[in-house]
């Protein structure tokens, strides 16, 4: 996914850090959902907290996005497109997106891979005959 704003598989406590760091509300970032495999969370901070919005990707490859209740659902062709809608106020986010944290590696994927490959070889043990 080339979205600058995209942290792949960032844990729930990173995401908090990286976004209440500054105490900016609108602060946000992408991540995957460590409970459901395939859903994207859209992280805001707002007041010192976290808010977390699940994004699911729809059959014909469309988003939808969990927003407050009463919002009108609706489903967005590209990430893109959803990011840029949230960016206006009162569109059923906690508060209007306003900052992307930008992730600081551009292949997190292949990182991660090195990282599981790394414990992986932790794992093998010399046996003498």
């Amino acid at each position: 996914m080339d979205l600058p704003y995209y942290h792949g598989p960032l844990t729930k406590r990173d995401c908090e850090i990286l976004l209440l760091k500054e105490g900016v509300d609108g602060n946000f970032l992408l991540r995957d959902s460590e409970s459901m495999p395939g859903v994207l969370c859209l992280c805001v901070s707002f007041k010192n907290f976290v808010y977390t919005y699940r994004i699911f990707r729809e059959r014909h490859g469309n988003y939808k996005i969990q927003t407050l209740e009463g919002t009108p659902k609706q489903i967005f062709p590209n990430l893109k497109e959803l990011i840029s809608k949230f960016e206006k106020p009162n569109q059923g986010l906690v508060v209007h997106l306003s900052n992307p944290i930008k992730r600081t590696s551009p292949n997190l994927r292949w990182r991660r891979l090195q990282v599981d490959m790394v414990f992986m070889n932790n794992d093998y043990v010399s046996v003498l005959p």
